[in-house]
């Protein structure tokens, strides 16, 4: 078997670097919205992201039928509940994950780089992926720019990405809503892992702004799914992320 960032980047070759967080408000027919979204929008997307709120409310049954049916579209599936304990914890947590069927997890890296380094191992001895937690999307998450000192001074979300490059992480979340930071990134990464970037649109993050920037991936969720017509809008950002000139 090929690993997460592998199966990803072969997927976002044919089919754009849009991942879909499937990410509602309202909480009814979620199974049954998600399959929906998966065989309509799946020419369009790389991935789809389910979000912690949303798994909670599922079984195990419900949410492996999900993420069947996006691996028959050929999409990778991503969980993302930040994840952040002690390494007992975090393997347990994984482990249930995985055998739901999820190829990556999103994670908050300050659980510390030990603990860290240990959850990137045991996901990739499995092919499973690790997206660490750099810098959210959100206008209030000013403590990612925090100053801090642990050996040396210097911004928190600059930490958190020596931490994903020394525990070899597939990748980072960074917004799209901080293109300079992203640029950081990219430049500091050398690309040896992914950035993922949402708050496109809807939080104001510009998708080109964020693909010129350095972004790898775009995670986008009310702007599709609160569209009047998501299929024209996740295949527009779909070609914009191929880089059709169209767009």
């Amino acid at each position: 078997m090929t690993t997460f960032k592998t199966r990803l980047l072969r997927r976002s070759k044919k089919n754009g670097r849009i991942i879909l967080a499937n990410d509602y408000n309202q909480i009814t027919n979620l199974k049954k919205k998600t399959i929906r979204n998966i065989r309509t929008l799946h020419p369009f997307l790389c991935a789809i992201k389910l979000n912690f709120h949303l798994l909670l409310p599922l079984g195990f049954p419900e949410i492996s039928k999900i993420i069947s049916e996006a691996h028959l579209h050929g999409l990778e599936t991503i969980a993302d509940i930040k994840l952040n304990d002690i390494g007992n914890t975090n393997g347990i947590a994984t482990g249930h994950l995985w055998d739901m069927g999820f190829d990556a997890v999103i994670v908050n890296p300050i659980m510390g780089l030990e603990s860290l380094k240990s959850l990137v191992r045991s996901a990739h001895k499995l092919d499973r992926g690790v997206i660490s937690l750099c810098h959210m999307s959100a206008s209030e998450a000013l403590l990612y720019d925090a100053e801090v000192k642990l050996g040396k001074k210097q911004r928190l979300y600059q930490l958190f990405l020596e931490w994903a490059l020394a525990s070899r992480a597939d990748g980072i979340i960074v917004g799209a809503t901080f293109p300079e930071i992203i640029k950081y990134c990219a430049t500091n990464a050398h690309k040896k892992l992914g950035i993922f970037s949402p708050g496109v649109c809807t939080q104001g993050g510009d998708p080109a702004m964020a693909l010129s920037s350095g972004s790898d991936y775009l995670i986008v969720g009310r702007a599709i799914l609160g569209a009047k017509n998501p299929e024209f809008v996740s295949e527009k950002l779909h070609l914009q992320s191929l880089g059709n000139p169209r767009i």
